[in-house]
């Protein structure tokens, strides 16, 4: 698969620990589709470690690079989220969220010592989660007779579509998330079917 149809995330959930000098780092990679998943997840992880002195986090999101964020969380300026993040850019990853919970040990660790940590404790658990390739996908909203409804279906199942909403009745609507690469080929053969109407759908 050509890179620019194609992006790449990770499959579930890790979670690791680290320790340099008594302070502890646990981090945890989650896959997110979205910046409202981020904030259940940022919720949920400090519900669970409300007494951790840092909730230190990077994500990035969508496959033009432009969605991401990074957060020190009290930690000194560009010691946390960016060397997070970093360790996400080095894998060419996306639709990724790390967040790393630190518990203080009782030694500062200094500019450099806190940027190691960051870094280290989030590619361990970035090596713990297989990475997956998907297809960037086009949403395209399908109209078509139920008659029809085999071979739009035959269709989409041929061509890896993914199906995001489905109204089924004698008239039908579906939309759907058609692979880049197979964008051409799909919106021909469906033109193909007498009194199928497609129309793109703008993120």
């Amino acid at each position: 698969m050509d890179k620019n149809d194609s992006y790449n995330t990770i499959e579930k959930t890790a979670s690791t620990e680290f320790k340099d000098r008594g302070s502890r780092f646990i981090a945890y990679a989650f896959p997110i589709q979205s910046v409202a998943d981020f904030k259940t997840k940022l919720e949920e992880i400090r519900k669970e470690h409300p007494k951790a002195t840092h909730h230190c986090f990077a994500y990035r999101l969508g496959t033009d690079g432009n969605n991401f964020r990074v957060n020190d969380d009290g930690e000194p300026s560009g010691t946390a989220g960016r060397p997070i993040l970093g360790q996400i850019d080095s894998k060419n990853l996306t639709d990724v969220l790390v967040i790393v919970v630190r518990y203080f040990g009782g030694t500062l660790l200094g500019v450099p010592g806190l940027i190691n940590a960051y870094k280290s404790s989030t590619a361990l658990v970035l090596q713990l989660t297989p990475v997956i390739s998907k297809a960037i996908e086009v949403s395209y909203r399908i109209q078509f007779d139920y008659t029809q409804m085999n071979d739009v279906m035959t269709l989409l199942k041929k061509n890896n579509c993914s199906i995001y909403r489905q109204d089924i009745q004698l008239f039908c609507v579906i939309e759907v998330g058609v692979p880049k690469a197979k964008l051409e080929e799909m919106i021909f053969k469906l033109k193909e079917l007498k009194g199928v109407e497609i129309s793109s759908i703008s993120a």
